[in-house]
């Protein structure tokens, strides 16, 4: 008996464990959401989930190890939530995510980014004037365009070697014109406009682009787009670990309800692998 309340608490240990790898997540998310993808509402659910789970795993540890039954209870109550929210959480993760990627370009490295491609939720709070405006100065400050530079042996790259070079959705969609556009390369920042093709192309976003290094195409709805591809593969990257980390949970969950069925039959006195009703010993007849 008391085996099977060691295995809970050193299961509930894991958990605790578990829950740090969530808490990493969010952390990892919260990071991105300063640096890089600088949408910074999405890394508090998980942040929230990861701490609730370390607190209830404390408590279900506790109740294990002492077999009180208020604390499994407690436990069991709690973590079934918890386990709902996560689920929910993954859900949502991959619904708001399930549209939308970049599009190859001929001799390219590269990939480019349209907002029409993509919809839902995300994309309705990106394109949000007030929030892109937050988006657009979190990406100037990040200076993620200006570390875009590269130079070889004090050269600075040509165009055929930024054109083979794999840039993330938000160098390609925010620090460069569209390739439609058909602007003449000067270095990664800096095009030179009157060689397009402004007026004759089909892509809105040309007009958008300014030499400006404070401007760049950070109106762009490619600036938009490569945003949003960020951010789903951040998601996508972090749903991974939740599912597996909810498949454990779930897992503990259940070991967890037979440890509480366990002390409660200890409370009561009951017998292991007794049952608690005994069959009534027929009276003898008097004559």
């Amino acid at each position: 008996m008391r085996a099977s309340n060691h295995l809970i608490g050193l299961l509930n240990f894991l958990t605790f464990l578990l829950s740090a790898v969530i808490l990493g997540g969010g952390i990892w998310l919260s990071s991105r959401a300063n640096n890089t993808d600088c949408l910074k509402f999405l890394q508090w659910p998980l942040i929230v989930i990861g701490a609730a789970i370390m607190v209830v795993s404390l408590a279900g540890f506790a109740g294990a190890c002492y077999r009180n039954t208020f604390l499994m209870w407690l436990y069991l109550f709690a973590m079934f939530f918890i386990i709902a929210a996560l689920v929910g959480f993954i859900i949502f993760a991959y619904a708001v995510t399930d549209k939308g990627s970049g599009r190859p370009v001929m001799n390219k490295g590269y990939l480019e980014y349209y907002l029409r491609d993509y919809s839902g939720w995300l994309k309705d709070r990106v394109v949000d004037d007030d929030y892109w405006a937050n988006i657009r100065s979190c990406l100037r400050d990040s200076k993620v365009c200006s570390r875009m530079g590269r130079s070889f042996n004090g050269v600075p790259e040509s165009f055929e070697m930024l054109s083979m070079r794999k840039l993330s959705p938000i160098q390609s969609g925010c620090c460069k014109p569209p390739t439609d556009c058909g602007f003449v390369y000067v270095n990664e920042t800096l095009w030179n406009i009157e060689g397009g093709t402004v007026g004759l192309g089909t892509d809105t976003d040309c007009p958008r682009w300014s030499n400006d290094q404070q401007q760049l195409c950070y109106q762009c709805d490619s600036c938009k787009a490569g945003v949003l591809d960020s951010l789903k593969k951040s998601w996508r990257k972090v749903s991974v670990i939740n599912i597996v980390v909810l498949i454990l949970l779930v897992i503990f969950y259940v070991i967890g309800c037979a440890a509480f069925r366990n002390n409660k039959r200890i409370d009561n006195d009951e017998p292991y692998g007794e049952a608690r009703m005994t069959k009534a010993q027929p009276s003898r007849i008097q004559l």
